[in-house]
């Protein structure tokens, strides 16, 4: 297949292009660039390449970008919860509008297959103690409505000729040359190698749903593979049931892994976003798909690639690596505007 993967240059886009380039795929990136600064590591493999990749905001997105494409996987967008908060006004501009145009101009230019990257924050302060696809979306946050309101807006564009499909991720993890130590297993994995201590400022009890980014592609690769008949219309939350955990549990577990690290556990219990998310129709209904890590074998990972590159404090703490305060020093410096458009 012929494939355009917008947020090529992103945590995720960064493992899924050369896994659909190893498997043979055309493989076309699309990224305004915004977190390049950040790279931890390197693999030399006999298959690497690098993608043709068009450097533009998704806000910019036309029908020459897109045409002659079998399939478009739309990862793009501001990343994570605290970000989306940041400003919520861009958010909604970039996540919700944005997407939307992503989507309604694959469709125009004949694209046969959108993928969307959605989310299990959907589910926000979950409305019952287990949830799945059925369930009412309760989102706490703008990233979360964007989510929500993307599903709404573009799943009736759905037809015999643009088959869509929806995935909502569990909270990823694990390693990628462009990491993201915002998100809570890479982050706490990361405290735990460079201080050999977590302290939580909350009790932990909020539950999570995690799943590694290999998963994730996983998922995107079975999503490409499949009868449209099969997947279009569809939301999967992609993830495992054994992989929800409290936050607590998933601390002790990197405690456990990573040599002499400490957990202490804190009073708080201001975070309202807690759900536990059913993983059953992914695992039946969509052909291929079976999750294969847990939290344990992620954390490994982690703790063998820091120990690999011999990860720094100083690495851990640059600010291209935490969405939010790349952002900030670009906008800081001058580079992007108010609306995270490039300056020059």
């Amino acid at each position: 297949m012929k494939i355009l993967v917008t947020g090529s240059d992103g945590y995720i886009g960064a493992r899924l292009v050369q896994r659909l380039i190893n498997d043979g795929h055309d493989v076309t990136g699309f990224d305004t660039g915004l977190y390049r600064d950040g790279w931890l590591y390197s693999e030399q493999h006999a298959t690497r390449r690098m993608p043709v990749t068009i450097n533009k905001d998704l806000r910019n997105i036309e029908h020459g970008d897109v045409a002659g494409h079998d399939a478009l996987v739309h990862l793009a967008e501001l990343s994570n919860d605290p970000l989306g908060q940041n400003d919520p006004g861009v958010t909604h501009n970039i996540n919700h509008l944005g997407s939307l145009k992503v989507a309604r101009v694959a469709k125009e230019a004949g694209v046969p297959r959108f993928v969307y990257a959605s989310s299990c924050s959907v589910y926000g302060k979950a409305v019952s103690d287990w949830v799945d696809e059925t369930s009412p979306a309760n989102p706490q946050t703008a990233y979360g409505e964007c989510k929500v309101k993307v599903e709404q807006d573009v799943g009736p564009m759905a037809d015999r000729n643009f088959c869509v499909t929806f995935l909502r991720n569990a909270t990823a993890y694990g390693a990628s040359p462009r990491i993201r130590f915002d998100i809570v297993i890479n982050d706490l994995c990361a405290l735990a190698w460079t201080t050999k201590r977590i302290a939580m400022t909350s009790d932990g009890t909020p539950w999570r749903p995690v799943t590694h980014i290999d998963d994730i592609c996983h998922a995107i690769e079975c999503t490409l593979a499949a009868d449209p008949a099969r997947v279009s219309g569809q939301i999967f939350n992609v993830g495992a049931d054994s992989e929800n955990y409290r936050i607590r549990e998933i601390a002790e577990i990197i405690a456990s892994v990573i040599p002499g690290c400490e957990v202490t556990i804190g009073q708080s219990a201001g975070d309202t976003r807690s759900y536990r998310v059913s993983f059953k129709k992914i695992a039946t209904q969509l052909p291929g798909f079976r999750a294969q890590w847990t939290a344990r074998r992620g954390a490994e990972q982690l703790y063998e690639l820091f120990k690999r590159i011999e990860m720094s404090k100083d690495t851990y703490e640059f600010r291209a690596f935490t969405r939010l305060k790349q952002l900030k020093y670009l906008k800081q410096t001058g580079q992007v505007d108010d609306n995270l458009f490039w300056r020059y």
